[in-house]
């Protein structure tokens, strides 16, 4: 489909009466899409196209109330990826002709202290974008990749990157500057920004809602954990301490990720074992954390190996829920108690042994968790502490998609 032909997907106004919003994921190989009907909430179809300049491409699209088409093609790079999707949707539907995009919603992993907020992309916010790539080489290379070829598809549809950093831009110096060099870390831009801010600010919100209490009066602490992993402390709304820093290494022990370490380890791994930058990058950000720990970087199989009596699946079931607490009573001790502490993302919605662990001990400060709810499964948020705990713990999934469809048309104005 050429981008002549996508201005046919203005539509008639009375589909844009249906505020329908198109998310972009685009990753350095793949590219994941969800198309929302904003009036409604209905999710109208989810995709993902994988190893896009890799050789041959598996595509895999899902329309609601459909069953999952897949086919694999030989995509060259992330326009030929927006060609394949729109493919997909002409043929298994929903028809972009019936139900056209009034905006397009960019996942943007880093924005710096350069953007507080969601934006309508131009060419200056792409320059922008492609200026911060040395904070995030990794990510938004690709961010920006999909941004290019979607612009190009789509050229008269409002385009909005919502940066995973700007939620935590609330923080406060005290949270976010390094103890180092002034003059060095203003140079090249060290501090701490944070991450999975969409996903922080959308289940702060929808806990604050649930408890039936205004967001602007809200004390809640935030665990997003699945692969990758951070918490966050919200303060009427606001970021004010997050555990990921400068990079999505820091903080907690995830997937592959080794969290925090003494600085000194990387000199001496230098010194000792004659590693270089490269493979110091690639030893704690790929073969660290579960996976250097135990072998595998999924929960569920360090459970199933440690109720098996696998002792280094119990060791590293232990250093994770360890690093878990070490922030829980930080955070809590730093907005003088909560009204919520929240677990959310793959481990948190479906871990109850993770949760378990994680809470215990803190009946002191008001948690007292209920054995039965946390054992319970639901898709939908639910309290799984006592009625009479003081704070409530919750599990509240999150929806990123959602919240960047929310965001972009916030922005428009529409």
């Amino acid at each position: 489909m050429t981008a002549a032909h996508t201005t046919e997907l203005a539509g008639p106004s009375g589909a844009r009466d249906r505020r329908i919003v198109l998310v972009i994921n685009s990753g350095s190989s793949s590219l994941k899409y969800q198309l929302l009907d904003m009036a409604s909430g209905e999710v109208l179809a989810t995709g993902l196209i994988d190893r896009i300049g890799l050789g041959t491409s598996s595509i895999a699209h899902e329309a609601t109330g459909a069953e999952k088409a897949t086919r694999e093609a030989v995509l060259p790079d992330h326009e030929a990826a927006f060609d394949a999707m729109l493919r997909a949707f002409a043929e298994h539907g929903p028809s972009l002709e019936v139900h056209p995009p009034i905006a397009i919603g960019h996942r943007v992993v880093h924005g710096g202290r350069r953007f507080l907020g969601t934006v309508v992309i131009d060419d200056d916010v792409e320059r922008n974008i492609e200026d911060l790539i040395p904070l995030a080489p990794l990510h938004n290379p690709a961010n920006l990749a999909g941004i290019r070829a979607a612009r190009h598809v789509f050229p008269d549809v409002p385009h909005t990157a919502v940066f995973d950093t700007a939620f935590h831009t609330t923080m406060s110096d005290a949270s976010s500057l390094y103890a180092i060099d002034r003059d060095i870390a203003e140079r090249f831009r060290v501090r701490k920004y944070g991450f999975h801010g969409t996903s922080h600010q959308y289940v702060s919100r929808r806990a604050a809602e649930f408890l039936g209490i205004p967001l602007e009066e809200s004390r809640i602490v935030v665990l997003h954990i699945g692969n990758g992993a951070s918490m966050c402390a919200v303060a009427g709304g606001r970021s004010v301490e997050t555990s990921m820093g400068m990079t999505p290494l820091e903080g907690l022990v995830m997937g592959t990720r080794s969290g925090d370490l003494d600085p000194a380890v990387l000199a001496h791994l230098h010194r000792q074992a004659g590693l270089d930058i490269a493979e110091l990058d690639d030893l704690l950000n790929r073969r660290s954390g579960l996976l250097g720990l135990a072998g595998s970087n999924d929960m569920r199989d360090v459970l199933a190996r440690r109720d098996a009596g696998d002792e280094a699946a119990a060791t590293a079931f232990d250093v994770y829920v360890h690093r878990l607490r070490h922030y829980l009573g930080a955070y809590l001790g730093l907005l003088g108690g909560a009204d919520a502490v929240v677990f959310t993302a793959g481990v948190g919605e479906n871990s109850a042994p993770v949760r378990e662990a994680t809470v215990a001990g803190f009946e002191w400060l008001g948690i007292e968790l209920d054995a039965g709810r946390n054992a319970e499964r639901a898709r939908e948020a639910r309290r799984i502490s006592t009625e009479s705990s003081r704070t409530a713990v919750l599990v509240v999934p999150t929806n990123e998609e959602l919240e960047i469809a929310q965001q972009t048309l916030d922005v428009i104005g529409a």
